[in-house]
């Protein structure tokens, strides 16, 4: 299918969501379940816990006796309540990571305690709509507290005043409620976005919006997810690179197929650059990469990391690209915001 469309579903009842352009998966978001880590974007009240010297950081306790790692102790008072919000997938068996920096996040509008200012999207260069959007922020945050502050997302630009207005309003006393309710025991305050809410908030506007119960058949998503699993990734001119997580690293080995050609290397591992952002999203792996790339001369590394920035560039995921080992493998430093697709569709 020639197009875009997202796709609303249920996967083992959870809750899914499916970007397609032209046919190919360009995103998916599968609920992991009750038994899964707290979603990034979910906001606690925890209590101060111990101060862990060595790593520069901080216990804290949570509701039903788990604990989150705050990097950093300043001002930490040891049982104290403080409002925290999860940043990212915690490892299996490890304290889940929180910052003290909260957002409030919608489609349109972005609330930021203790950063006060109203910002909008630098996407937005229309004079007309950032003036009309400009007025709207005032309004909105007229009579607020001065030590919130207010960003305006890409997505306003094509939205009408009422839906952008609308939008700050709850986030606005979504902010003000969750900011007032510092007192008290370890509690989950705002659970994270479930994948339908992540592919109204996140992704683009489409040709297609299907939320019907027949919506993953009606687009072949199932087809396209059985496929998202299979650790083979066809890349062009024959070459194919080989996706396979264990339990240190993701590890990715790159081969030309029957290229014979001197640059059959370098067109290989420029391939994988600028499809693997796409790959490891549909996976939901991240965490320690290891690249194994097909051969390809010195002289060709810059070209391949500079594909490879900027691919991760787009993606918009905090990621680290650490470079080259003494073997000539790359490796890539990514954080978790989601579990892996195998553990979701468990």
């Amino acid at each position: 299918m020639i197009g875009s469309v997202i796709a609303l579903g249920e996967i083992n009842g959870q809750k899914a969501a499916a970007w397609i352009v032209d046919g190919r998966l360009e995103d998916l978001i599968v609920d992991a379940g009750e038994d899964a880590p707290p979603a990034p974007g979910a906001i606690f009240r925890a209590k101060g816990g111990r101060s862990l010297k060595g790593m520069g950081g901080a216990l804290l306790d949570l509701p039903n006796g788990e604990q989150a790692y705050l990097r950093g102790n300043k001002g930490l008072k040891p049982g104290a309540p403080m409002l925290v919000q999860v940043s990212h997938i915690a490892e299996p068996g490890k304290a889940v990571p929180v910052l003290t920096r909260l957002l409030f996040k919608s489609k349109y509008a972005i609330i930021t305690p203790e950063a006060p200012g109203l910002n909008i999207s630098r996407q937005i260069s229309d004079d007309e709509a950032l003036i009309r959007l400009h007025e709207l922020a005032s309004e909105g945050m007229d009579g607020a507290d001065e030590t919130l502050g207010l960003i305006l997302r890409s997505a306003c630009e094509g939205a009408t005043d009422e839906a952008v207005a609308d939008d700050i309003a709850a986030m606005r006393t979504l902010a003000e409620a969750v900011l007032a309710d510092l007192p008290g025991t370890p509690e989950l305050l705002v659970d994270g976005p479930d994948a339908w809410e992540v592919a109204w908030r996140d992704w683009p506007e489409v040709d297609v919006f299907d939320d019907s119960e027949q919506a993953f058949d009606n687009h072949g998503v199932h087809e396209l997810i059985d496929a998202a699993l299979d650790p083979r990734v066809p890349l062009k001119s024959g070459a194919s690179a080989y996706i396979e997580p264990t339990r240190a690293l993701v590890a990715i080995d790159v081969n030309t197929g029957g290229d014979f050609s001197p640059a059959a290397g370098t067109k290989a591992n420029i391939a994988l650059a600028r499809d693997l952002p796409r790959q490891l999203r549909l996976r939901g792996l991240a965490g320690q990469i290891t690249i194994d790339l097909a051969p390809m001369p010195k002289k060709d590394r810059l070209p391949f990391e500079q594909a490879l920035k900027a691919a991760f560039k787009s993606d918009g995921n905090d990621t680290v690209l650490a470079g080259w080992t003494p073997l000539g493998h790359f490796e890539i430093q990514k954080k978790r915001t989601r579990v892996p697709l195998t553990q979701a569709l468990s």
